[in-house]
């Protein structure tokens, strides 16, 4: 009775509009056909609002996404994906069949653990004038991992010819790549792979340049 009561009211995000693990969480959130409210959370202005004591009590790590949702508050974007997968109805997000599931599971922590870590806006600033080659130098070393794993699981999409989260991990971390001025032709499985699911319209009302918080010299 009282998860019904919970399920009434809209999850709310808290996140940045060019933060992967935030996007993670928007394209799941439109891929379920789920409402949701945004409460955005500068990671530049003031220093980073994801610094104050008030953000720290949602997300301990102070870092985006937090997602208040049926009485609780997820912190790490694929546990929400997760969770949201198993609570709501719609697509599913990781496969029924085991070993395509494991594979969903292997891609989402190649680039949610080996590859998207590396490159945040913590550990850019800690950087410095380094920053980019740093960046370049971590995103091709995932890159070249990752596309011989894609070419044996992709189908239309990245595991099989159904959307999963390892979708959903694979598209903002090619963002961030072109952010960062990696040549994605070198890998022509994520190529074909990004150019067909950016024609989705979860990822395109998901994008980072059609959000509330966009600034208005980068939105689309």
């Amino acid at each position: 009775m009282h998860l019904s009561l919970f399920c009434l009211a809209k999850p709310v995000l808290h996140g940045y509009f060019r933060s992967s693990c935030s996007w993670r969480v928007r394209i799941a959130f439109a891929l379920k056909g789920i409402e949701y409210d945004q409460a955005p959370v500068n990671l530049i202005k003031d220093g980073g609002q994801q610094l104050t004591e008030q953000y720290k009590a949602l997300n301990p790590m102070q870092q985006v996404p937090a997602v208040e949702i049926d009485g609780i508050t997820l912190s790490q974007s694929l546990a929400v994906i997760q969770y949201i997968d198993e609570t709501r109805p719609g697509p599913l997000l990781l496969p029924a069949d085991p070993k395509k599931r494991a594979q969903v599971r292997m891609i989402s922590d190649v680039i949610a653990s080996g590859i998207q870590p590396l490159q945040n806006l913590y550990v850019i600033q800690k950087i410095g004038a380094e920053k980019v080659q740093w960046a370049q130098h971590f995103i091709d070393r995932g890159f070249q991992a990752l596309e011989p794993i894609l070419k044996q699981t992709a189908g239309k999409y990245c595991v099989g010819d159904e959307i999963s989260m390892a979708d959903i991990c694979l598209v903002p971390q090619v963002y961030n790549a072109e952010r960062f001025k990696v040549d994605v032709g070198q890998y022509p499985t994520i190529k074909r792979l990004n150019q067909t699911l950016l024609e989705i319209e979860a990822f395109k009302v998901t994008n980072p340049s059609c959000q509330p918080d966009t600034p208005a010299d980068l939105r689309a």
